[in-house]
């Protein structure tokens, strides 16, 4: 349904929650981080909302808004959804370079990281003796066995099992001098690896660099560098890769000098054990150009 005067934007930050006006032919990407900054001046020191603090969520998917393009395909879902209906985007603010408040803290339970997690099915326990009817064995055979009544559907189950099998972790961080970096974040390699076209790009090795150098004759190390996720930084060995889906992989030196713990419910749910610090992740599902999901192993 299209609206065609100001809409009502719900707003979460990590330990609050308010509203804001919005206006399509109006507002912009600027003036929607405008009105975020003077909301939250308190909460964000006076710092001004900046691409990478903004995200909403739309059909129970959290999504980016980065960009000018990131803004036009919320103003898009906007004018698809009903105002205040369940598909109407919630937007959630947070500055990423400073920690979560700790469980002793408060904590916005509207804010999307703070939400429960889904308690995982058990299944019925067979009846006992003192609970069991005084039905006739004839009877108990023809019954049929009652539904679990708390089995989740099946298009969840089938949902979770594809994006467990097929999603991968990234997190957002800085190496060397290049900030705001989305990082794969997967123990199945072993270091710290950077693609071929962002170490030409940023400086990692020379811009003139032929087929058979820096990485084709064999994995190069381009010595240690430092990787800065959260409020931590650590210094790594990094490695050219051929990779050309991520900029960044951080291998398993990365996952045990940190300590990283993975919550096997939530796959979101990426905790720092050596600082205690929870890190912003996100499910990504890479699809080629023919719509395939490719699988990163």
């Amino acid at each position: 349904m299209a609206q065609s005067g100001p809409s009502i934007l719900d707003v979460h930050t990590p330990t609050s929650s308010f509203a804001i006006i919005y206006s399509d032919p109006e507002d912009s990407l600027e003036t929607l981080f405008d009105k975020l900054s003077k909301k939250t001046v308190s909460e964000l020191n006076g710092r001004h909302v900046r691409p990478g603090w903004v995200k909403y969520e739309w059909n129970s998917t959290v999504w980016n808004m980065d960009d000018a393009s990131d803004y036009a395909i919320f103003a898009w879902r906007l004018k698809s959804a009903t105002p205040g209906g369940e598909g109407w985007p919630i937007l959630f603010v947070r500055n990423p370079d400073s920690s979560l408040p700790s469980p002793s803290e408060y904590q916005n339970p509207s804010f999307y990281m703070f939400r429960p997690k889904p308690t995982p099915y058990s299944p019925q326990l067979p009846s006992t003796p003192e609970s069991s009817s005084a039905a006739s064995g004839k009877s108990r055979k023809r019954g049929k066995m009652p539904k679990p009544q708390n089995a989740p559907p099946k298009f969840k189950k089938e949902f979770e099992k594809f994006h467990n099998e097929n999603g991968v972790r990234t997190i957002s961080g800085s190496i060397g001098p290049v900030n705001n970096v989305r990082m794969l974040l997967k123990t199945g390699y072993r270091h710290v690896y950077i693609s071929r076209k962002f170490a030409i790009k940023n400086g990692f090795i020379p811009r003139d660099a032929a087929p058979g150098h820096y990485g084709y004759s064999g994995i190069v190390n381009l010595g240690k560098w430092p990787v800065t996720v959260g409020r931590t930084r650590t210094v790594h060995s990094v490695y050219l890769t051929e990779e050309s889906h991520f900029d960044v992989i951080l291998g398993r030196s990365f996952v045990e000098r940190r300590q990283v713990k993975f919550d096997p419910v939530d796959p979101t749910d990426v905790v720092c054990g050596d600082t205690g610090e929870k890190i912003d992740c996100e499910l990504v599902i890479l699809k080629d150009g023919k719509g395939q999901i490719v699988t990163v192993t």
